[in-house]
């Protein structure tokens, strides 16, 4: 864990909480639930806190632990049960609770709607089912009792930032320009280089946080540009135009579909032990000593009638 401390230094990212541990976790239905979850669990196991995947009264629901033996329960509407597919429901409910201390039980976020639709609705319903208010609920209050194992500072991920200006271009991309070419790839590709030079699964891991963190990673982020592009594309007005943004749309759901199929990839990288060094033989003698030949057998005897 020192390692995997140092590492996430060098990267300017915190470790990732561990996963759950027991069985379940290599079961083909959990694993879907956690990917179902990924945008609940990622940004709260960021900050340090270990999430974990379980059946409630109707629902599944994610359990956060916390410092203090206390426990936070995010959940979809459980009674009437929610009628939406897990990880996407009408809204989301986080309590805290403690097993010793029942004084300790509040409600730090609800956006579910109202069961009455005459009644009046909290302000946060107008959420829905949206993540980034709950995490910012979670992390509002949580900084409050100190138990905010790393906290997050307003310009870190993983959070979905609000729109800032784009830093001008290095010379060479700016359209015109000699030796222009793309930097962007550019950069990918000295982060491959750091990859293929890793000293350790760890390493490995952090530099496959940059990639693949859901909400800032390259994977989620490079969605996000296909989907400006097509709507770039429809600003032309044009059958082509449009044509082209269905498969910008395309792109983007298949971008976002890879992300989800390796959500937890940086954990199994992290978690993978490297093989132990084979053997070394002795160095063979410049010169092997002179050996008679070996003396072959005879054939068989011949039988002759």
């Amino acid at each position: 864990m020192a390692a995997d401390e140092v590492n996430a230094t060098d990267t300017r990212a915190a470790p990732l909480a561990p996963l759950p541990d027991h069985r379940d976790v290599n079961m083909p239905w959990w694993q879907e639930l956690w990917r179902r979850h990924a945008h609940i669990t990622t940004p709260l196991r960021a900050r340090g806190l270990p999430c974990d995947i379980e059946f409630g009264l109707s629902a599944y629901i994610v359990r956060v632990s916390l410092p203090d033996d206390s426990h936070l329960i995010i959940s979809p509407p459980q009674e009437p049960p929610s009628k939406r597919p897990p990880g996407d429901p009408e809204g989301w409910i986080a309590t805290r609770e403690h097993p010793d201390d029942q004084t300790l039980f509040e409600v730090l976020h609800d956006s579910a709607p109202a069961d009455d639709p005459g009644a009046r609705q909290r302000p946060e319903a107008r959420h829905g089912g949206s993540a980034q208010p709950l995490i910012d609920a979670i992390d509002h209050r949580l900084a409050q009792l100190g138990l905010l194992p790393h906290p997050f500072l307003p310009h870190e991920g993983p959070h979905v930032h609000p729109a800032q200006p784009t830093p001008p271009p290095p010379a060479r991309d700016i359209p015109g320009t000699p030796d222009r070419g793309p930097v962007y790839g550019d950069a990918l590709r000295a982060l491959t280089d750091r990859l293929n030079g890793a000293e350790s699964h760890a390493d490995a891991a952090a530099l496959l946080h940059q990639i693949l963190e859901p909400t800032d990673g390259l994977l989620a982020q490079l969605g996000d540009f296909f989907e400006a592009a097509g709507e770039k594309a429809k600003e032309a007005g044009e059958d082509d135009g449009f044509d082209l943004s269905y498969d910008f749309a395309d792109a983007a759901a298949e971008i976002r579909s890879l992300a989800e199929l390796l959500h937890v990839a940086e954990d199994r990288m992290r978690a993978l032990t490297p093989l132990a060094p084979a053997p070394r033989l002795p160095s063979t003698p410049a010169r092997a000593p002179f050996l008679p030949p070996r003396t072959l057998p005879s054939a068989p005897p011949r039988h002759t009638r």
